[in-house]
């Protein structure tokens, strides 16, 4: 059997490095458009949010860590 070494990041992990990457953009634009990025960067974070409820977590204080490790390690990081 091939063994293949190469991972996907799962639980949500993709859209929490998106919402990150957003949120950060968006301090740097003046204006309604950095409203507009900061909505788009949170609504992101719904399939986690999801993921977390469907698996019976606290959500809250899972997107928090998930949040804090996204800033400390990036990447890769889901729920």
């Amino acid at each position: 059997v091939p063994q293949n070494d190469s991972v996907v990041a799962g639980g949500g992990a993709i859209e929490m490095e998106l919402s990150k990457y957003l949120r950060d953009y968006s301090r740097t634009i003046p204006g309604k458009q950095q409203l507009l990025i900061g909505a788009y960067a949170k609504a992101l974070e719904i399939i986690p949010r999801q993921l977390c409820d469907n698996a019976g977590f606290d959500a809250t204080n899972i997107l928090n860590k998930l949040r804090a490790k996204h800033a400390q390690v990036g990447r890769g990081v889901g729920s």
